[in-house]
């Protein structure tokens, strides 16, 4: 009877998309690397007021924070589209 059930209703398979899937991975692998990169860089900052590059280190400490964000949903986000998505 369920052989029957799968016959009529034809269950398909979705297969991940491995080439995507490492595209996400490495973007993940990147935004990790921010993570840790960013608030030191800020510590670093914060720590030294008084020398003169506390402002340029501050504003590149916040870019790679947001670089961080930005990345870590692009890698999710492909990581998705490689799981879900329906070629």
């Amino acid at each position: 009877m369920f052989v029957w059930l799968f016959k009529i209703i034809k269950v398909k398979e979705h297969k991940t998309d491995k080439n995507l899937l490492s595209k996400g991975i490495k973007t993940m692998l990147f935004s990790l690397a921010c993570m840790f990169l960013g608030p030191s860089l800020i510590h670093i900052a914060f720590s030294n007021k008084e020398k003169p590059l506390y402002i340029p280190i501050l504003i590149i400490s916040l870019v790679v924070c947001g670089l961080a964000l930005y990345f870590a949903f692009k890698g999710i986000n492909t990581i998705l589209d490689s799981i879900f998505k329906k070629r």
